[in-house]
């Protein structure tokens, strides 16, 4: 938590003329009730909780360096083909990025509790949720791409997605995954969308688009933290002195 404290004093220190230029909005005509923004408060609030519900430094770091990372790579690609663009029209904005590991580390966290609730579910269903689902997703994805479909970044993001969709490594894991992000992905998406803070090029407040957009980035986020603890013991065999990931508070399916 002072972690994610730090950052933001960091992120209010570097780009304090944007603190200001918010806080000029405010009008001492009305009711100061009125005017505060209560939606950032709350996901502020519940993403604070997220983060220190069974926090452990060692397990999270690696999703921390996910995040920062895939947000980077994702802002660049939204930014810089002009998907959307943000108010400061910076592409992309390095004040959005430390955004992205604090989301991915709340999504790990609900991701945890639905599946320790639902681990009673039959894979098959969620093997069918799998190929319902994410197909779909990937359809709305070239139909909201389109105008983009001449850039490689486009190119690369829907040729990675489709890689994510048909090689699922656990149909449980990567449904919830997609839940998860998608659900936190709505609420972000409409305080950021409704505050002008970054504008989509279909100018909707959200896309529908760019809610289940958080689903599947978390699930390649995911997918890479995987990737990562399938290698990490090659990486201990180099480098003996490096310390073990615990994964004792894990699901069964991670």
């Amino acid at each position: 938590m002072s972690g994610f404290l730090l950052a933001i004093a960091l992120i209010l220190y570097v780009w304090w003329p944007l603190v200001v230029e918010y806080w000029s909005t405010y009008n001492p005509n009305y009711p100061f009730w009125k005017q505060f923004d209560w939606l950032l408060l709350g996901i502020f609030a519940f993403m604070s909780f997220m983060i220190m519900a069974r926090a452990n430094l060692k397990a999270d770091l690696p999703m921390i360096a996910i995040g920062l990372v895939g947000g980077l790579v994702i802002e660049s690609w939204g930014t810089q083909t002009e998907l959307w663009t943000y108010y400061t029209f910076e592409r992309p904005p390095l004040w959005i990025i430390p955004a992205w590991p604090i989301a991915s580390l709340s999504i790990d966290r609900l991701y945890r509790f639905m599946a320790i609730r639902l681990n009673k579910v039959p894979d098959p269903i969620f093997k069918a949720l799998h190929w319902i689902i994410l197909p779909l997703f990937y359809l709305q994805m070239l139909i909201f791409a389109t105008p983009t479909m001449d850039k490689s970044l486009t190119i690369m993001s829907c040729l990675l997605v489709a890689f994510l969709i048909l090689t699922p490594p656990d149909y449980s894991g990567t449904v919830l995954v997609y839940f998860a992000g998608s659900g936190l992905g709505y609420f972000l998406e409409r305080w950021g969308t409704t505050r002008l803070a970054w504008t989509y090029y279909t100018c909707e407040t959200p896309p529908l688009f760019a809610v289940l957009a958080h689903g599947m980035a978390a699930v390649a986020f995911w997918r890479v933290l995987l990737l990562y603890k399938t290698f990490e013991p090659r990486l201990k065999h180099f480098f003996p002195s490096a310390t073990h990931i615990g994964d004792e508070d894990r699901p069964h399916n991670i």
